[in-house]
């Protein structure tokens, strides 16, 4: 068996690992599945798309290879841009949709269906603002390196795996050694009982919508450097996403990284072992799996 599918895994486990930071916050102060989670790297990525287009246009020397990687600095910039824009763009969809359930003490379930709502209505308006061709941030091609041990990357896997890791370590820290990560933490434990001591409870569910929606387009700018942008970007990494968010524990941000890189490996090496077409279903696989062994997943409390 060729051992590239170990690389393989990683890179695809660090970008599902990173949206899945996201849903395991999500999840853990809202309480609900939020299925428009996905659309979030979509839009992301299409946003860095088009400010690095337009940076580009303003001036053509942004567009200049950095070697050893295969994009110039617009992409760097376009990156923060579109991260600030579908932050925004994650507090417009709950301030139009989600905030009025939870004033009105909406079940769940409505929370969840509405959810679906929201995917397909920002997936549609993405399909009608750029169209469902294909996209790249870049077509310059670049040539593995050997890393040793039957091992091939590229520069750019190389980096968008590093900056998976800083996010993720970022994000821990963030969790734990801050007072908006303790009041987060708090809001996770009980929304009422925070409210009671003094913390904003309002100001933690923005900083949620904000954190998850800046690492999904995060996610959504790695997945689509590394292979390319489409509409049905975020919504086909939808299940492994949830699978990765079960599977390292609720409301764990290290557990959800893991959990990502584990079935990051595990599609990979389906693709080895029994062929591509079964690659959808190793997700499913964990998924279940988990929910009858271990429903708290690797890193969650037992309620």
């Amino acid at each position: 068996m060729n051992p590239q599918f170990i690389m393989d895994g990683l890179i695809a486990g660090a970008i599902i690992g990173l949206g899945a930071v996201g849903v395991t916050l999500t999840y853990s102060i809202l309480r609900f599945s939020n299925f428009a989670h996905g659309e979030l790297l979509s839009w992301g990525a299409y946003l860095a798309l088009a400010v690095s287009g337009a940076l580009g246009f303003l001036s053509a020397g942004l567009t200049q290879p950095i070697a050893p990687f295969s994009f110039g600095w617009s992409l760097p910039l376009s990156a923060l841009i579109a991260i600030v824009l579908t932050g925004l763009l994650a507090l417009a969809v709950d301030a139009i949709l989600f905030s009025s359930f939870r004033r009105r003490g909406s079940a769940i379930i409505i929370m969840v269906m509405a959810s679906f709502g929201a995917s397909l209505a920002l997936r549609s308006l993405l399909e009608f603002l750029f169209t469902s061709r294909p996209a790249y941030f870049t077509k310059a091609l670049q040539i593995a390196m050997k890393l040793g041990g039957g091992l091939r990357a590229t520069p750019d896997q190389l980096l968008m795996l590093v900056i998976a890791v800083l996010a993720v370590v970022v994000v821990h820290l963030l969790m734990t050694r801050t007072d908006i990560g303790r009041a987060m933490r708090a809001v996770s434990e009980n929304p009422a009982l925070a409210s009671i001591a003094g913390i904003d409870v309002r100001r933690v569910i923005r900083t949620v919508w904000f954190l998850g929606a800046a690492l999904a387009c995060v996610a959504g700018i790695m997945s689509g450097l590394l292979i390319q942008i489409r509409p049905y970007l975020g919504h086909d990494l939808l299940l492994p996403l949830f699978a990765a968010a079960i599977l390292g524990g609720i409301g764990s941000v290290p557990g959800a990284m893991l959990a990502g890189l584990i079935i990051g490996l595990c599609e990979a090496l389906a693709v080895q072992a029994v062929g591509a077409e079964w690659r959808a279903a190793v997700s499913f696989v964990i998924l279940i799996a988990v929910l009858i062994v271990r429903p708290r997943g690797l890193f969650g409390k037992a309620s």
